[in-house]
Order: structure tokens, then C-alpha cells, then sequence
């Protein structure tokens, strides 16, 4: 059972890393619409990927249980072993993928907020920022 969940688990954390590299290539191109699609995948997957690794928990937990004297490594069989170097590898790859992600993002938010602060200023007002008396010049009619 557990090499079923671990196999499950590194099936999951592929397609978090290709869903992830296809966000930072459409915020290259940027074509932002995509992301907001995959949006609910991306959510889906990551919650499949939780079950799936409280169940490898579990599993491992129910090992050391019934064998206490023995160390997990005694208790795993070759194939788990890879499997679970596999699933280590895995998540630091999702993890620097996720890194470059963030780093873009923030990039982006970034240029269109300095962006929208220039066609619209702000000031500060306490601790809230309202519009200052320069942006009379904006109307908004919907």
C-alpha cells in the first residue's frame, strides 16, 4: 500500500510541476487568462497531493508501529527506498519551480502597481490610502 500512495504522490507532484512551469511560461508571454483557468486544478491537485501524503504518513507511521524495535530503514523495502528519494527530488523540484514562480509574480505586481500608481496617486491617510486631490482629472463612468 505504501508503494501505491508513494507512486500516487510523485504522479501528483509531476503535474504540479508541469501546471506550474506552463504559469511561468504564460507570464512570460504574458497571457494571464490561462493561470486563472488552471486555477482550480492547480487547487484540486494540491489538495489530491495532501490525502495522498497524510496517507504515506499513515502508512509509515502503521510500519514503525508494528515493528518498533526495527529502524524504518529496515523496514522499507528497495523500491520504497526509491521511491521515496524519487518523491524527495520531486518536491524540491516543485519547490524551485514554485520559487521562480513567486519571484515573477511578485515582478509583475510590482510594475503594475508602480504602474497604477502613477496614473492614479495615493497618499497616505492614517493607515488606509485614498486618492489624492491630483486624480480629479480621472472620471469613471460605467
Amino acid at each position: 500500500m505504501l508503494s501505491f500512495q508513494l507512486q500516487s504522490a510523485i504522479k501528483e507532484l509531476d503535474t504540479l510541476i508541469a501546471l506550474s512551469l506552463e504559469d511561468i511560461e504564460n507570464i512570460k508571454l504574458a497571457e494571464h487568462n490561462p493561470q486563472f483557468e488552471r486555477l482550480s486544478i492547480k487547487e484540486e491537485k494540491i489538495k489530491s497531493f495532501e490525502n495522498k501524503k497524510a496517507m504515506i504518513d499513515y502508512e509509515i507511521g502503521k510500519l514503525i508501529a508494528n515493528n518498533p524495535a526495527k529502524p524504518l530503514s529496515e523496514l522499507l523495502d528497495n523500491e520504497q527506498h526509491q521511491q521515496l528519494e524519487i518523491f524527495k527530488e520531486r518536491l524540491a523540484t516543485l519547490r524551485q519551480v514554485n520559487q521562480q514562480y513567486a519571484k515573477m509574480v511578485l515582478s509583475v505586481g510590482a510594475f503594475f502597481n508602480s504602474l497604477l500608481e502613477k496614473v492614479l496617486p495615493t497618499q497616505m491617510d492614517g493607515y488606509h490610502r485614498s486618492a489624492s486631490s491630483r486624480t480629479s482629472f480621472l472620471e469613471v463612468r460605467v
